[in-house]
């Protein structure tokens, strides 16, 4: 990570720091839950993607992010410029955060970019949260970053 470190790392690495007010313990629980119940809270995609970041994996969220905005485009105009955008940053080989998924689904989506509709990338976006799910999820709930982030917002600690 930068120098800049961002508001929620400062706090789940040194337990002296205050969170802001508006994260509750009870989302931060929910995130233990499943992985699911982490990317539909608030906070949850915002620390997640923070952890992957310090991780140096944080394409998968980027990209599954990125889809997430994609499908609420309705000007075609706007959905043909962001899908070239999304090919070229992640599902181009060789691209700078190019995400692991198989030939064939990377075959239909540079057959579906040339007229991309809103679920173009849904497929890959599949791929990509079921191994943020199955790889990277358990790890983060084993994390110092999340451990310590429990431990400071705990009722006691306040």
């Amino acid at each position: 990570m930068s120098r800049r470190t961002c508001w929620i790392c400062k706090p789940c690495r040194d337990e002296s720091q205050r969170l802001p007010s508006n994260i509750t313990l009870e989302e931060v629980l929910q995130w233990a839950q499943s992985f699911e119940k982490l990317m539909a809270t608030k906070y949850g995609p915002v620390v997640y993607a923070a952890y992957l970041k310090m991780e140096h994996s944080d394409e998968n969220i980027k990209f599954w992010m990125a889809c997430e905005t994609y499908k609420k485009i309705a000007s075609r105009w706007s959905r043909i410029s962001r899908a070239k955008k999304l090919y070229k940053i992640y599902i181009r080989p060789q691209s700078p955060r190019e995400i692991n998924i198989d030939s064939s689904t990377r075959e239909t989506i540079i057959r579906n970019i040339q007229e991309p509709t809103q679920t173009c990338f849904e497929e890959a976006q599949k791929i990509v949260y079921m191994h943020m799910e199955r790889d990277s999820y358990p790890r983060f709930l084993k994390s110092e970053m999340y451990q310590n982030l429990l431990k400071t917002i705990q009722p006691n600690n306040s």
